[in-house]
């Protein structure tokens, strides 16, 4: 019935949708298998993609080749971003979607894809010979072979959704749980756990007083997160704010014991930095109120998603206390809120490509590797398809590392420190902030895409030689050329920073505080004539890279100093019980996490610097 495929992707979320798309984009032929073709890249929780640090993963996505920034282009209903008051490295693009048709364009992206093909049915269980993944097997008994096998299935592993005293079967709102993929991968050896989210009730627009609430407004001059030449978003819609009160709180403690995480139904783990509403009470008592932001779920429906409510608490406690909200004293819902419990298998378990140790060919990618976030999901789907593709094709894999990419960042603590808590993407998490902004991923990464040979990458490469050339000659310009007092002076003096006494160059007068390349071009008509042939995205990419080339030198040279460590090459097939002078603990770990780098081994959670001298003195016996 089915030819042998290159790559099955099983899962059809932001991590399932992108894994099809690194293989395909390869010349791999994908099967991509889910329960519902009427759910392709489902928003489960909130509309929206990117925010801090996420939406660094998005660009970088795109610059990659993958489709996560341009579906959101094409859809996306407003545009900010992010912390434009502090340094470049933490701006951070933001992009409320339309969840529709969000789910709509990646559907008909994919299919407009001949390597592509789906098939709707449960994958039940794996197909494994010799220790290596050979094909699925469905809920009808159907078998599909393939040469490599990406699991990428949310929270849909023996998911349980939890609402007051009330729980049952299922891996999101309306939809029922896979079961028999966890048992057999416990039968092969692998450790599970559990985990849960949460998602907080859907409402109608048509019953807030939106006149009561803080109105917030898009970009006025709103940007994009695709490479390519996306549509540009015309129409925004606002969001709001508003806020709990200590009267909605007293009501939701009136559910507290029917709660199923505060009564113990619960056993997984939430997610830190995104909990519930009766979390947030219980956790910051002191608090008389918490923000909520009220999201629109698209351009052509009343429903809107209240982000900072989810809870578990009983339909009815919800209900009375989202009516005591200001702006919602009327409000009719259209679904309570819900916690949902589900499997996930600890990320120590994987390669640094997403392989699995235990069984070759076998990929996992987002919340099956405690996860949580559309974006986290999507970036290791992208790597995880991207090296199933070149498994299959005989050729060496890729893996990021931390200073190429915040996805390296993200894989790298994933696989060496392990998470037993919903693992979220932040800049803080980044020791190289500054090389790994939002407006270089593409210079950083699709290098790489056209080394690999990506589909559609030719493109993006000419533009990307374009950026380089446009760089070198502002900032080539910048450094010959003088400043002019009687220019600079009086714009210099409003933005409080020292006047010119005599001519010096521009680039000595970018790099101090509150001086803005736009503003110094107003007051110096040379410089607006020479900006005047660049865009604003490459006018601003330069002012960044002049403002903090110090900066940038100093983490290129931390770089090329940690990237020492990662040459220092180990056999992921040492025993390393052989070497008598590690800690137990540090043998232990090794030999599970089978390091490839003396870097890598350093980063593994309990290996101290003395296992790593250790070690050194292994590697230069050897």
């Amino acid at each position: 019935m089915f030819q042998e495929y290159d790559v099955i992707v099983v899962g059809a979320g932001h991590a399932g949708c992108e894994a099809a798309v690194g293989a395909a984009n390869l010349g791999c032929k994908v099967m991509l298998v889910t329960m519902n073709m009427q759910t392709i890249a489902q928003m489960s929780c909130n509309p929206a993609m990117g925010g801090v640090a996420k939406g660094q993963i998005v660009r970088e996505i795109d610059a990659l080749c993958g489709y996560s920034g341009m579906v959101t282009d094409h859809t996306m209903i407003q545009f900010r971003m992010l912390n434009l008051s502090k340094g470049p490295a933490m701006w951070s693009p933001r992009a409320q979607s339309d969840r529709m048709a969000f789910a709509a364009k990646w559907r008909q992206m994919l299919e407009e894809n001949p390597l592509i093909d789906f098939w709707q049915e449960m994958v039940t269980g794996l197909v494994v010979k010799d220790k290596r993944v050979v094909g699925v097997r469905t809920g009808m008994g159907i078998e599909i072979m393939g040469k490599s096998v990406v699991l990428t299935n949310g929270t849909f592993l023996n998911g349980i959704i939890h609402i007051g005293e009330k729980q049952f079967g299922g891996g999101r709102a309306g939809e029922k749980a896979a079961r028999g993929i966890t048992e057999q991968l416990v039968e092969l050896g692998f450790e599970s756990g559990r985990m849960k989210t949460g998602t907080p009730p859907r409402v109608d627009g048509r019953t807030i007083h939106y006149d009561r609430m803080e109105v917030q407004d898009g970009d006025a001059n709103p940007g994009r997160f695709s490479y390519t030449e996306t549509p540009p978003l015309k129409n925004q819609i606002p969001c709001h704010i508003t806020y709990t009160s200590e009267k909605v709180h007293n009501i939701l403690r009136t559910g507290f014991d029917q709660s199923p995480m505060f009564q113990g139904r619960i056993q997984g783990r939430g997610p830190r930095y995104c909990p519930s509403i009766e979390d947030k009470i219980e956790r910051f008592s002191d608090k008389e109120r918490h923000q909520l932001f009220v999201e629109p779920e698209g351009r052509n429906t009343i429903e809107v998603y209240v982000n900072g409510f989810s809870s578990s608490l009983p339909e009815d406690v919800q209900y009375k206390a989202i009516r005591e909200i200001r702006g919602f004293e009327d409000v009719k819902m259209f679904r309570p809120g819900y916690a949902i419990e589900y499997d996930y298998f600890p990320p120590t378990q994987l390669k640094m490509t997403l392989e699995t140790h235990l069984i070759q060919g076998l990929f996992f990618a987002g919340q099956i590797n405690g996860t949580t976030g559309y974006e986290e999901a999507a970036c290791q789907g992208l790597m995880a398809g991207i090296n199933a593709a070149l498994q299959v094709k005989e050729r060496e894999p890729v893996i990021l590392s931390r200073s190429d990419a915040y996805i390296g960042v993200l894989i790298d603590d994933l696989i060496n420190k392990g998470t037993n808590e919903p693992y979220r993407m932040f800049t803080s998490r980044a020791e190289f902030r500054i090389l790994l902004r939002q407006d270089n991923a593409d210079l950083r990464l699709t290098p790489l895409a056209e080394k690999l040979g990506m589909s559609g990458v030719e493109a993006r490469m000419e533009r990307v030689h374009m950026k380089n050339e446009a760089l070198k000659d502002i900032t080539e310009w910048f450094r010959t050329v003088s400043g002019d007092p009687m220019f600079l002076n009086p714009y210099l003096e409003s933005v409080h920073s020292t006047p010119l006494k005599q001519k010096i160059k521009l680039d000595q007068i970018i790099t101090r505080p509150n001086v803005q390349i736009n503003d110094m071009a107003s007051n110096f008509p040379p410089l607006a004539e020479m900006l005047s042939k660049y865009d604003e995205e490459i006018i601003q990419l330069a002012e960044t890279q002049m403002k903090y080339e110090a900066y940038i030198r100093k983490e290129m040279e931390m770089v090329q100093r940690v990237s020492k460590l990662e040459e220092m090459r180990l056999s992921p097939d040492f025993d390393y019980s052989t070497i008598s002078s590690l800690s137990l603990e540090a043998r232990e770990k090794l030999n599970r996490h089978k390091p490839t780098s003396l870097g890598q081994a350093g980063r593994i959670s309990g290996i101290n610097p003395a296992d790593i001298s250790v070690l050194l003195i292994h590697l230069k016996q050897v």
